[in-house]
């Protein structure tokens, strides 16, 4: 047997070189447009603009689901990301996936939505915290949340219409 390992030659046959250990991976990131689903809305300057605009989104969904809309300076849409979808009466949701595709939208500004499969759109002790730290993650970036919508059957409650309370 013979190994030469200063040359890199091992049974008589030349071994390629290791790669760099310490390579750091490179990622590019993009956003990629699934499509339009309707014809282009006018800007959203109401809750319930935002709701009529957003309640489709949630028909014949029977779990909670959570979707944010980016905006633009202007808060025209640039475009919707559902962010999560849970159980009937859970949806699990972290900023950081909030955050991600409104940064990738390059979004001024933006309002979250999600839904009560429930029909009460009463929002939990969690659907509170949930909104206050948005709202603080969303200071943070620059990016201004509008509202945050629960929609329920015909229902919808908008924490900016009830004045932010509790957040």
């Amino acid at each position: 047997m013979a190994i030469h390992g200063s040359q890199g030659i091992l049974n008589g046959q030349r071994q390629p070189k290791p790669s760099n250990p310490y390579a750091v991976p490179r990622y590019r990131v993009t956003l990629v447009r699934e499509g339009r689903a309707t014809a282009p809305a006018p800007p959203l300057l109401t809750s319930v603009g935002a709701a009529a605009l957003l309640r489709p989104l949630f028909a014949h969904v029977d779990r909670e689901q959570f979707l944010v809309c980016g905006l633009d300076a202007k808060h025209g849409i640039i475009g919707v990301n559902v962010v999560s979808v849970g159980s009937l009466t859970l949806s699990i949701v972290h900023p950081r996936e909030i955050f991600k595709p409104l940064i990738l939208m390059n979004a001024g500004a933006w309002i979250c939505a999600h839904n009560h499969p429930s029909g009460d759109p009463t929002p939990s002790p969690e659907d509170r915290v949930l909104t206050s730290r948005l709202r603080q993650g969303a200071d943070l970036l620059g990016i201004t949340l509008l509202d945050h919508l629960i929609l329920a059957d015909e229902r919808c409650y908008s924490f900016a219409d009830q004045g932010w309370p509790g957040v």
